[in-house]
């Protein structure tokens, strides 16, 4: 909500993330391991976070992010879209894991559950752009039907036929309290000194993380295919977030940064569409900005505090599918993805302007496997329990690879075939 008013691109949406979950976790057992109170230290992380970020924002800092061009962005989108359906499948698995070997019918239903949510949210949003219905019914369809899906699987498996499998459900307290009990503000000041100075240091690998994905979240909006009228505000967007930072910091709240899946959706829900009869497609006609829908989604969200008695009644192998559907969305339009398929294509069946008409399939597989390359060193960094809370300094070495190795490889025609144009102008 203070987002929405603070911001200087209003379409853009934050929320707790994948990647800051994993440094939150990282963060967590150094803490274990040194044994240093988890949440005085987890608030001075972000204090000094959040001085990062507004000083970021105050020296126009965010002029940095025109470094980080395509062949970051779709490594950084492949690897968010990974790590939701890596959570999914983790998350079925452990039903199998944790049954019965001689009765696996749960983890099967469960399963199957998963799939179900992921197949019909699909088939609901794709309504949108068939040719099936009235513009209000497609609408509809695009805005409730995810919501309807979750509510029907939900409502069906309070069932006896369905309910008899056990299908694990959401753990929820009965009324609003914070974990173990604990006094809403963070007593911050009973760590030494030392050890707030010292917390400089992984706030600088979280200022890292956050400038990457709050940047790039914000780029994805800004996209000039959007056709927004507002102009760009990144430095206004850094302020806006470090000072939210500071505020979850002391009250020992989970941190937020860019959403890119929801700040997709956010414009896609605002932009009216058109049929173009040239092209026989559809296309943005225009989005509708505002503040108010931003601002009205979170209040919305933090509303959802009194339904707390009815989230207990929603099946995790849902919430899994809601989750394989958000990864396999991140993957629509990266160009990166695609390209690991059409390497074994034909290439005289590949479209004209395809980039292997320029490169060559042999540099235009390397560029791919360099993309791929990073991605595999960024989910290795990411997953290692060791290196879990370095991993925001890895993807700032992508602008680096960009921006000095593979120059050495591919001249400027070859890059702006592979819509990457090397930058020349700031933001």
């Amino acid at each position: 909500m203070a987002y929405s008013i603070l911001c200087g691109q209003p379409m853009a949406f934050v929320a707790p993330t994948g990647l800051t979950l994993a440094f939150i976790s990282g963060l967590y057992r150094f803490c274990s391991l040194q044994g240093l109170p988890f949440f005085p230290t987890y608030t001075w992380v972000g204090l000094w976070t959040s001085a990062f970020m507004i000083s970021l924002g105050f020296t126009g800092a965010s002029k940095l992010i025109r470094y980080c061009t395509r062949f970051t962005d779709e490594v950084f989108n492949a690897l968010l879209s990974i790590n939701f359906i890596y959570e999914a499948a983790h998350s079925l698995q452990r039903n199998f894991i944790l049954a019965d070997p001689m009765n696996l019918t749960m983890p099967f239903v469960a399963l199957a559950m998963a799939l179900g949510t992921y197949l019909s949210t699909m088939k609901t949003i794709a309504i949108s752009t068939s040719q099936y219905f009235n513009e209000k019914i497609r609408t509809a369809f695009k805005d409730f039907g995810p919501l309807a899906v979750i509510c029907g699987l939900s409502l069906l498996n309070q069932f006896p036929w369905l309910k008899k499998f056990h299908v694990p459900t959401l753990t929820v307290p009965s009324t609003f309290e914070l974990a173990g009990g604990r006094s809403f503000l963070v007593p911050f000041m009973s760590v030494p000194i030392g050890i707030r100075l010292l917390c400089s240091l992984p706030a600088f690998l979280l200022t890292s993380l956050f400038f990457m994905d709050q940047n790039i979240s914000v780029r994805v909006v800004n996209n000039p295919r959007n056709k927004l009228k507002k102009g760009e505000a990144y430095n206004l967007d850094m302020v806006a977030l470090g000072i939210i930072t500071g505020c979850l910091s002391v009250f020992g709240l989970p941190w937020m940064c860019g959403a890119t899946v929801q700040s997709m959706n956010h414009v896609r829900a605002m932009t009216t569409m058109k049929f173009n009869e040239t092209s026989q497609q559809s296309e943005i006609a225009e989005v509708t900005e505002s503040r108010l829908p931003g601002f009205i989604t979170h209040a919305l969200i933090a509303a959802s505090i009194y339904l707390l008695k009815f989230l207990k009644f929603l099946p995790i192998p849902v919430v899994s599918g809601v989750f394989l559907f958000l990864g396999r969305k991140l993957m629509t339009g990266n160009s990166f993805l695609a390209r690991i398929k059409e390497a074994f294509a034909e290439p005289n069946r590949l479209p004209n302007n395809h980039p292997i008409q320029t490169l060559g399939t042999l540099k235009m597989n390397l560029y791919t496997g360099l993309q791929f390359g990073c991605l595999l060193g960024l989910w290795a960094f990411k997953q290692c329990a060791a290196t879990a809370i370095f991993f925001p300094s890895v993807i700032g070495m992508l602008m680096l690879i960009r921006s000095f190795l593979l120059p050495r490889f591919f001249n400027e025609e070859e890059f702006v075939a592979l819509d990457d144009p090397s930058p020349t102008s700031s933001l």
